[in-house]
């Protein structure tokens, strides 16, 4: 199973330990092919591996209108194999010699990625770029049926079958207007995926798979040198070809009141989701947003779920989170309530909890506590030298930069008390966000014994 929407990186936190500065170590070298394709090459010969990881800026926010789905579909009709690489050859070659890959799809990117020994690297590379260059070409009907079926099936399994599942495809149509690149779902309807055509899929593959809109990086036990040449033997051949537009909103999107949603749906608790608009990924108060999150959810000791889960009791779960992304972020509060609690009185404890952080914020030790919590994450996701990867061409994707987590962690450590209350003041505005409850679902009447149809 290919991965829809991946936990990415975690990229906050305080650098104040020898510990957290060494993984800020992330030596790099880069260069452009003539075709513009970029390559950033991290050497670390700690372990006999490497990892590839080719990424595309192409995502949901890229779709047109009645084409919903179309990145997530292309991400896995990339593994329907070419005429060089038939399917199912493209995953037996690699694991064969112990190598691995795997593929994610956001409203932003899709990302493909390889992982193994060092002498799979050559096999690596040709097998991304030979699908680069053949497979629109060679996408038929036969593999679009298959692939088509396989992600609306996705959808039912991940989200339409799952308990609240639902409820993430409202949030992006609820929080973004429908013209916000946002608005609709990565994994797209069922009507657009059923309505796609050959020419269709191709015309979106020849539009955005292309060199110019890629970034590849290839880390771990290989030299620069010997990694740039097997780059543009394999990749330098390609075509040129103008890197695409993409879409940009215009303006930060806002709600103009409380929008307010409640969803039927087979679970046995109401869960209220509160949801805010927030500062777009890497923009100001995105950082103090993050540690906000994390302060008031993360931990039994945290704020909402010390009064909402020990103290009230009316609880059993509580969630914070920053989603930061290069557009436009959301930040929400995730409360499932105990069987009996009223959904109101839950809404109004909540409301009590919110309106304290914005006028009195949090506490010293509570931030130094959210700092603390994000830099034990990141040292333990960079120690991953398929995540130190991800990191790399994110940053360049998003900052112009390979090397930027230094200062991407610099944001956390800079972070004060008044700093997080006043993102605390502009985003937590109780008059304008979106309510959803996701409430159980009537059982459904069974007929009297013996009554006539």
């Amino acid at each position: 199973m290919r991965i829809l929407l991946p936990c990415l990186l975690i990229l906050v936190f305080s650098a104040s330990t020898c510990r957290g500065a060494s993984v800020l170590d992330l030596p790099v070298r880069e260069t452009r092919l003539a075709n513009g394709l970029h390559v950033i090459v991290h050497e670390d010969h700690t372990l006999p591996l490497v990892a590839v990881n080719l990424l595309y800026r192409v995502g949901s926010r890229d779709e047109q209108p009645r084409r919903t789905g179309f990145a997530h579909l292309f991400e896995h009709l990339m593994f329907m194999g070419t005429t060089r690489a038939p399917l199912k050859m493209f995953d037996a070659w690699m694991e064969a010699a112990g190598g691995s890959n795997n593929a994610w799809t956001s409203e932003d990117y899709t990302d493909y990625h390889e992982l193994g020994p060092p002498g799979l690297l050559p096999l690596f590379l040709w097998l991304e770029a030979d699908r680069l260059e053949r497979l629109g070409l060679e996408i038929d009907q036969a593999k679009l049926d298959l692939q088509r079926d396989v992600v609306r099936n996705e959808r039912r399994q991940s989200i339409e079958n799952v308990p609240y599942g639902t409820v993430e495809l409202r949030v992006s149509e609820l929080m973004f207007p429908e013209a916000h690149p946002y608005h609709h779902p990565v994994i797209g309807s069922h009507e657009d995926l059923e309505a796609a055509q050959v020419a269709d899929v191709r015309a979106f593959f020849a539009e955005h798979y292309l060199p110019s809109n890629a970034s590849l990086v290839i880390a771990g036990d290989v030299s620069p040198d010997q990694a740039f040449a097997l780059a543009k033997r394999s990749f330098g051949w390609l075509p040129s070809a103008p890197e695409p537009r993409r879409v940009i909103a215009a303006a930060q999107p806002t709600l103009p009141g409380v929008v307010r949603e409640t969803i039927a749906d087979q679970v046995e608790l109401t869960k209220v989701l509160m949801v805010f608009h927030a500062p777009a990924h890497f923009s100001a108060g995105d950082a103090e947003l993050d540690l906000l999150a994390s302060a008031l959810a993360t931990g039994k000791s945290s704020r909402l779920y010390r009064a909402l889960v020990l103290e009230q009791a009316i609880a059993v779960s509580v969630g914070v989170s920053q989603s930061s992304q290069p557009l436009s972020s959301l930040f929400t509060v995730d409360v499932v309530l105990r069987s009996g609690v009223d959904a109101d009185q839950a809404e109004a404890a909540i409301d009590a909890l919110l309106a304290q952080v914005v006028r009195d914020g949090i506490s010293g030790e509570e931030l130094d506590r959210a700092r603390n919590g994000f830099e034990s994450r990141f040292v333990g996701r960079l120690q991953s030298l398929e995540a130190r990867a991800i990191a790399l061409n994110l940053y360049h994707a998003e900052r112009g930069e390979a090397d930027w987590a230094a200062r991407d962690l610099a944001r956390y450590s800079a972070a004060t008390v008044d700093g997080v209350r006043v993102w605390a003041q502009r985003t937590l505005t109780l008059d304008a966000r979106c309510i959803i409850r996701v409430v159980p679902a009537p059982a459904p009447v069974e007929p009297l014994q013996g009554a006539q149809p």
